[in-house]
């Protein structure tokens, strides 16, 4: 053989292997769900509150919630759910009391070293949830066709729940980096909030009692929540889950058998402007599809 012919195979040989090394250090297409332990953190959109089977009464928790669809769907080798209604950051960090006020731990003491995966659904308590739907309903019974909830909260040309959101970014911030120090391996899965008010229109007054045109305004904070949630997820190293979107047009305003999010009283089984079972799994395939994604 020809010694420029010899250069040649020579050439192409390492050309090959050079290739083959290449595609075996490179990372797969596609991720999947981690089968290792699962470890599920947040309020009460995660927990289910009212939605059978109740498994912990302090923290209003069901066996029929995301993360129990999640882990089943998985076959995740050990699952922990520390979710729990009312929590806030401050929870997850530090603990407190559940809604029965029974102290529950700080629910990052659940994510270990050995964690796989860890989902992590906050901030909707930070702001103010339960006392902004409140505060909003009574406002809508003397103004129906107007923006009593609007007018309230930018008094003064400062738009108080968008200072809030703001407010609440750095503390999402220090859960994620809490739960990456205790779980350096795991994949972090951070979870917005889905439609609870029609995504276009006006909404339904009397039937969810927020006045009309305070609708689009509470749609733009919902909005805002969630895109400082993925905002703050794609900067530390997290996965962000859109739930919003495929619960659009499955709102409060409609049917029981189409909506994931209850009213001000509920047709299915769960609390009032909460996920039902059908938001629940609804979420819980959100999850699986940008896992497996």
């Amino acid at each position: 053989m020809s010694r420029p012919r010899l250069r040649l195979l020579r050439a192409a040989a390492l050309a090959v292997a050079t290739a083959g090394v290449l595609l075996s250090s490179a990372p797969p297409a596609s991720a999947a769900v981690p089968t290792g332990r699962y470890v599920a953190l947040g309020d009460s959109y995660t927990s289910g509150p009212l939605i059978p089977t109740q498994v912990d009464l302090n923290c209003l928790r069901s066996n029929r919630n995301y993360p129990s669809l999640v882990a089943a769907s998985a076959r995740s080798s050990s699952f922990a759910d520390v979710s729990c209604s009312g929590a806030t950051t401050d929870d997850i960090l530090a603990g407190g009391d559940g809604p029965l006020g029974i102290p529950v731990p700080a629910q990052l003491s659940a994510v270990t070293s050995g964690t796989a995966l860890v989902t992590v659904q906050i901030g909707g308590n930070d702001i103010g949830f339960s006392s902004i739907i409140t505060t909003c309903a009574e406002g809508s019974l003397s103004s129906p066709l107007g923006s009593p909830c609007k007018d309230r909260y930018t008094a003064g040309g400062v738009d108080q729940l968008q200072a809030r959101i703001d407010a609440t970014a750095p503390k999402i911030t220090a859960v994620l980096r809490a739960v990456r120090a205790a779980a350096p391996n795991a994949r972090i899965v951070v979870l917005g909030y889905p439609a609870i008010l029609p995504d276009s229109g006006n909404g339904c007054w009397p039937v969810v009692p927020i006045a009309y045109r305070d609708v689009p305004y509470l749609r733009t904070v919902q909005k805002s929540l969630n895109a400082m949630l993925a905002a703050n997820a794609a900067a530390n190293n997290a996965t962000y889950v859109d739930v919003y979107t495929p619960s659009i047009g499955r709102d409060s305003c409609k049917s029981a058998g189409t909506r994931w999010v209850e009213g001000l009283i509920p047709l299915n089984a769960a609390a009032p402007f909460h996920p039902n079972a059908a938001g629940e799994q609804g979420m819980a395939t959100a999850v699986l599809a940008r896992l497996n994604g």
